[in-house]
């Protein structure tokens, strides 16, 4: 998230070059996780996702070893940000398809296991934002992705061990395997259902343009506005990690108390609190307090969308369609996150930072606000009296 942004802000001096690496990382990411669902639903999430960590270690350790070698043109460079994001669509997918398996062997409520779950992903945001920063100002962001590398091999072997009872036994591996229905059909039947429920598609629509918004904001805003005013990448991971740190607490509370929480008007207040404040605060030379307080504020309101809106995606969604649905609606979460990066060197190019900040930061106001007039959203209210992981379960009902 930090290190290669700003590795190539400067090596290149150039925002439109930083936001197009973040294009050739995003758009395989995307497609990737379209095509990989049928696959995890056949493989397994297991196996695809401790495949595609150890090979990002491959691949994300190639880049400063061959730039150490003087072997690395901006065009290989692009190649294998590529292979990163190619491996990185279907490995995530992968790891969100276990969650509905871990709820169903906890015989937990699905607002805890999403709300742990994304705890776990902003103390991670919060540690690895604070260290990257501090290393990157310390060796330099190529040597910081060295680092990034060895985590991906870390990430295989802890997932490795810590998910071996959830193998699937070997009959329904045979099973699974002798499946006569074709890939394509596969990936078809997924696209049916999620195209015929109107909520998750108004949640993946609604997440695609806030997407869109938040990668402009981390991979050329923030860095832009670091060199800037901000006072370069250690103070840029110091206001990462104050997001991340914050917005764990949040996850927290709502692993904690959201399952007895409205989810329709939770959504709304959060996203009222983390959306567009963040961005405005930066559109002027502020003082770093003020920067630093609205972050922990956006941060804490953040931490309780995931735990909501993954509850709602996962309860929805049978059992032996999780691969194929899950990765297609995170694929169309992600379907314009290669256009961000684009985005916001294009804006900060044409128009400077702080027309920048605010356009995005209007925009992400509009997006996240305007369920408020759509009552199709209250059906986020619904919670199933059987939870859809098992694996009999039909789709949730729609109501309204």
């Amino acid at each position: 998230m930090l290190a290669l942004p700003y590795f190539v802000l400067v090596t290149t001096d150039s925002p439109m070059k930083t936001g197009l690496v973040a294009l050739f990382e995003m758009l395989p990411l995307v497609l990737l996780k379209v095509l990989g669902g049928p696959i995890i639903d056949r493989v397994g999430p297991r196996r695809v996702s401790i495949s595609c960590d150890l090979g990002s270690m491959v691949v994300v350790g190639a880049i400063p070893l061959l730039y150490a070698a003087g072997l690395l043109p901006f065009g290989v460079f692009l190649a294998l940000v590529a292979c990163a994001g190619a491996l990185r669509g279907p490995g995530d997918a992968a790891k969100s398809s276990i969650v509905p398996s871990v709820v169903e062997a906890a015989e937990v409520p699905m607002e805890r296991a999403t709300g742990l779950h994304a705890t776990v992903e902003r103390s991670a945001t919060l540690l690895g934002a604070v260290f990257a920063g501090g290393l990157i100002a310390l060796i330099g962001a190529a040597n910081a992705l060295v680092v990034d590398a060895v985590s991906f091999g870390v990430s295989a072997a802890i997932l490795g061990w810590a998910t071996t009872s959830l193998r699937r036994p070997a009959a329904d591996e045979t099973e699974a395997g002798a499946d006569p229905t074709p890939y394509l059909a596969q990936l078809r039947q997924g696209w049916d259902f999620l195209r015929g429920d109107r909520v998750l598609v108004a949640i993946a629509l609604m997440v695609a343009l806030t997407n869109l918004l938040d990668v402009a904001y981390a991979s050329v805003l923030v860095p832009v506005w670091a060199r800037e005013w901000g006072g370069g990448p250690a103070v840029m991971g110091v206001l990462f990690g104050v997001f991340g740190g914050t917005a764990a607490l949040g996850a927290i509370c709502a692993a904690t108390w959201a399952a007895g929480l409205p989810r329709y008007k939770t959504y709304l207040i959060a996203f009222l609190v983390c959306g567009s404040p963040r961005f405005f605060v930066l559109a002027w030379d502020n003082p770093l307090w003020l920067v630093l307080l609205v972050a922990a504020v956006s941060g804490f309101g953040s931490g309780f969308i995931n735990p909501m809106l993954g509850a709602v995606i996962y309860e929805r969604i049978p059992k032996h369609l999780v691969g194929r649905v899950s990765s297609l609606t995170a694929a169309l979460c992600f379907a314009l996150m290669p256009l961000g990066g684009l985005l916001g060197g294009g804006l900060v190019s044409g128009f400077g930072l702080t027309v920048a900040m605010l356009a995005c930061g209007a925009a992400y106001f509009l997006v996240t606000m305007l369920p408020a007039a759509d009552p199709k959203w209250r059906e986020m209210d619904h919670r199933p009296a059987v939870s859809p992981s098992r694996e009999d379960a039909e789709p949730a009902p729609v109501t309204g």
